[in-house]
């Protein structure tokens, strides 16, 4: 294979992922069996995302903190349901320091226990809530079969951890980072139409009262946890104590929320966008909108793409000149590989005529504008080529969601997709017997697409595919 050529998806779509990783040169393996190396332009998608998503966290109240890495392994040993679900994926500390320690300390797989340890500690009276944490940060969670940014033994996410005084209080939180910061982040910037539903009770989280999640349908038509938020009960609040004084003076258990997105995005978006040439950056998160290419230089060249690339920047678009010596067609499959959505080719003959060509990386094809015309032609295809990329996926999901009444057409509908089956159809015993197929209920959706509060609601569907 040379270096610009990727397996074609259809042909082998693992094998096209993994090729669109390295050829995008987004990350590579870590010296440590399922670590990451993020690489710099995989990393600056990841720091689009990250600034996207704390504007709206932040926008819904919640304030950036930072809690310890090592976490004594008695504080997870106080819930007994999280313990035991994350029990398989921890790593434990047992030596530092060239001794024995008193306690084995947890490197975080999630940060429930420690925060809600300190959190016990600053909640005194119904005047301290809510309280709204957030924090950007690592974590470890031992992956038996690892994939670059799916499911790693490290990852980078963020994730959110409140406590309030009804439990009316939490679920509504809990609903409000789910559809109104999650879902529009997802399908705003991310250019993805995520399902979201209601997880059952064998996939929610460990220890949570509800899960809600959010679910992207993949181009090979499997599905894709993109973030998940829970309604913790006071499972949490009984464990580490975290009462308050109330107004009549008596005092009560808060109720606690967590949740939570992490790199596994990037995943996402790769193999939901992605296609025969490589990525599709969606313009609002690319890191790079618009590349301006030096085709040759001289003639005044190179001072023209200069002058686009500051009038571009002025104009608050993300641009970058490459005027590298290298070869230009080479530089322009780069571009491609790496999903850039806007190419702005500067060349002499075109100069001469007082005009650049600008390539479209989601629409296609090439186009002639006045030199005067580019900020313009580039705001109106940045614009116009982000709804296009939405609409492919939502086009793509849809033709591949099939309506089914029995557990064996659910089966054959998740081979090639998502199917969607009266959850009365399935319960827990056909939920189970899907599972020794690998095929799980991703989450569970009323007929018109909203979440239903419980599992006992008339009309509940259940969508079921195979997953990452």
């Amino acid at each position: 294979m040379s270096k610009h050529v990727i397996t074609p998806p259809g042909e082998d779509f693992p094998r096209w992922y993994q090729d669109v990783i390295q050829k995008a040169e987004l990350a590579d393996n870590g010296p440590v069996r399922g670590t990451m190396v993020i690489r710099p332009y995989g990393y600056a998608i990841w720091e689009q995302m990250q600034q996207a998503m704390d504007r709206r966290i932040k926008a819904a109240g919640a304030k950036n903190a930072y809690f310890p890495l090592f976490i004594p392994e008695s504080y997870l040993t106080r819930e007994a349901e999280h313990v035991e679900g994350f029990s398989p994926e921890l790593a434990v500390v047992t030596h530092a320091g060239g001794k024995t320690l008193e306690e084995p300390a947890v490197v975080r797989p999630t940060s429930e226990t420690v925060i809600g340890e300190y959190m016990a500690k600053w909640i005194q009276s119904y005047r301290d809530l809510p309280l709204l944490l957030n924090q950007w940060a690592n974590v470890v969670r031992w992956e038996l079969r690892p994939r670059l940014f799916l499911r790693t033994s490290e990852f980078l996410w963020q994730e959110g951890h409140t406590a309030h005084a009804t439990e009316e209080d939490a679920r509504l939180y809990a609903k409000h980072i789910h559809e109104e910061v999650y879902a529009p982040f997802m399908r705003n910037e991310l250019a993805m139409p995520v399902v979201l539903g209601r997880k059952t009770a064998r996939e929610r989280f460990a220890g949570a009262t509800n899960t809600l999640t959010c679910e992207g349908m993949m181009g090979d038509g499997k599905a894709l946890q993109m973030g998940t938020s829970h309604e913790l009960g006071q499972n949490f609040a009984r464990a580490f104590e975290m009462d308050f004084l109330t107004e009549s003076n008596e005092r009560e258990l808060a109720w606690t929320t967590s949740w939570g997105t992490s790199t596994r995005m990037v995943g996402g978006l790769i193999m939901c966008h992605g296609d025969d040439a490589g990525l599709r950056v969606p313009p609002k998160i690319a890191p790079i909108q618009v590349l301006v290419m030096v085709v040759k230089d001289g003639d005044g060249v190179g001072e023209a793409a200069r002058g686009i690339v500051d009038e571009l920047l002025d104009a608050g678009v993300r641009a970058e000149l490459d005027d590298r010596d290298t070869a230009f067609g080479r530089r322009a499959v780069d571009a491609e590989l790496k999903g850039i959505p806007v190419r702005v080719e500067v060349g002499p003959r075109d100069l001469a005529e007082g005009s650049v060509t600008i390539a479209r990386r989601i629409a296609g094809g090439k186009t002639s504008v006045p030199l005067a015309g580019v900020a313009q032609a580039v705001a109106d295809a940045l614009s116009t080529d982000h709804d296009a990329l939405y609409a492919d996926a939502l086009q793509r999901r849809d033709a591949r969601m099939t309506s089914v009444t029995t557990l064996d057409e659910a089966a054959e509908a998740a081979a090639t997709g998502w199917a969607t089956i009266p959850w009365a159809s399935v319960g827990p015993e056909g939920e189970a017997k899907l599972a020794e197929s690998a095929i799980t209920v991703r989450c569970l959706v009323l007929p018109d697409g909203s979440v239903p509060r419980s599992e006992d609601e008339d009309d509940v569907l259940a969508v079921v595919a195979r997953a990452y």
